[in-house]
């Protein structure tokens, strides 16, 4: 595949047009299917609940502060106390409390594994049991809901949104050069890569560091590409394995990643510095001055490591912008992403209250203004978030034609957390070809 296509080039009407009809067709779920165990139990008024309701979820700090004080006025309103417990450990707490019969009335997953897991068991209520699932589809992001989807059903239903496909930017060091604020595809991204480094800058910044997690930032690239080359459709296969994890355009996109990452002086410090840079200190040196790299591609979880100067005047300092589709392949601007998605455990006119009032549209104004959350939601209010940078941010995800989950989150451990993060680090170091890292995670995914 040319990567070398017209700079300029843009979506038709047409093109675009076809684009957000493919990706925006999600199918009700189908209410025969599935393994949601006593799901369709609830009735509204026939299940009263005890005027509490108990949650658990893996943040906490600042962030089960702000949680918190956006619940504040569903419990005045109610009068139901929310007993609301954070654990660091989520994945392991909530599979043993399950299994001994201790279940939260409502548990919030970071990773839709454990769900989906949970799920076949028959411990969790599909949500169409207590949700108009049309009006909610029709107010989330495209494709968020197909992140909780199990068997025909969907389990959960998210209220939290993380953001990946992302590129920062030092603003005005990268203004002054004249490159554009938002580049039309990848293979122009590529270009303009070219032009900075004939400036005689590192054009990309990298870190992949992460101690026991080291390869992780890999991982993403891989799942970014994948997403923009070959659409969300094969994305699909290859996550949940209906295509091998060797599949031809698996490799290929190693190859096309490798003409970005692996080109001399694309990246500062090349390969073993990214392997030895810790992802939080990635960015850092676009804000030297003067600035050493123009771009990092990360969350947006980002800008908790941003110096204190850059922060205290983020607007000024900081762009961003999405990482765009790639010429040839997907016609639309996906989002790779994460986000909580809240499931319940106990139905009854509490929890379900509860559950309406976490995945509505308007859930969160509280803590969108205390900062580091984004609203799932295409139709939520942005005058909400505390800055420019984080409205900017809301509204890539909000017009995005579809969005994908972390493929490595959904993956099997073994491989989303373990071979795929090891392969990635052998594949950057040189140790090992895009085809030998594909056969050898294909080889050891569980059977």
């Amino acid at each position: 595949m040319n990567r070398r296509l017209s700079r300029r080039g843009v979506l038709s009407g047409a093109a675009a047009t076809a684009a957000v009809g493919m990706t925006g067709c999600l199918q009700n779920p189908d209410p025969n299917r599935g393994g949601g165990g006593g799901s369709d139990a609830y009735v509204e008024g026939d299940v009263p609940g005890p005027g509490s309701v108990s949650i658990l979820g893996a943040f906490g700090g600042q962030e089960e502060e702000a949680f918190m004080a956006s619940l504040a006025p569903f419990e005045e309103e109610t009068g139901i106390t929310i007993n609301y417990t954070p654990d660091q450990d989520f994945t392991t707490t909530i599979q043993q409390r399950v299994n001994s019969g201790d279940a939260p009335d409502i548990a919030l997953f970071p990773q839709p594994g454990g769900l989906f897991d949970l799920a076949s068991k028959g411990y969790v209520t599909a949500i169409d049991a207590f949700l108009d699932y049309d009006a909610l589809n029709s107010t989330l992001i495209p494709g968020f809901l197909d992140s909780a989807r199990y068997q025909g059903r969907v389990y959960g239903a998210p209220m939290r949104l993380a953001c990946k496909s992302l590129i920062w930017y030092p603003k005005k060091a990268y203004e002054e050069g004249g490159w554009p604020e938002q580049p039309s595809s990848m293979q122009e991204l590529y270009e303009i890569t070219d032009e900075i480094k004939a400036e005689g800058i590192a054009p990309w910044s990298d870190g992949w560091n992460a101690d026991q997690a080291t390869g992780w930032v890999g991982t993403d690239w891989i799942e970014e590409f994948m997403l923009r080359v070959h659409g969300p459709d094969v994305y699909d296969d290859w996550i949940y394995h209906r295509i091998p994890f060797n599949a031809p355009e698996v490799v290929e996109v190693f190859d096309l990643f490798g003409e970005l990452l692996l080109t001399e002086g694309n990246v500062l410090g090349g390969p073993s510095t990214i392997l030895n840079t810790p992802f939080s200190e990635a960015p850092l040196p676009l804000f030297e001055d003067p600035a050493r790299a123009m771009f990092v591609r990360q969350g947006n979880f980002v800008t908790g490591f941003l110096p204190e100067d850059v922060l205290a005047n983020m607007d000024e300092e900081l762009g961003v912008f999405a990482m765009p589709m790639w010429e040839g392949g997907f016609e639309g601007q996906p989002i790779l992403g994460g986000g909580d998605l809240a499931a319940l455990f106990t139905p009854n006119d509490d929890t379900v209250a509860l559950m309406k009032f976490l995945t509505a549209p308007e859930f969160g104004a509280q803590w969108a203004q205390a900062g580091g959350w984004l609203s799932p939601h295409k139709t939520f209010d942005p005058s909400h978030y505390a800055d420019e940078t984080t409205r900017q941010v809301a509204e890539i995800a909000a017009n995005a034609e579809v969005f994908r989950y972390d493929g490595s989150d959904v993956m099997p451990n073994a491989v989303g957390g373990g071979t795929f993060w090891t392969g990635m680090i052998d594949w950057l170091n040189g140790s090992k070809t895009a085809q030998e890292v594909c056969d050898e995670i294909e080889a050891g995914w569980p059977q």
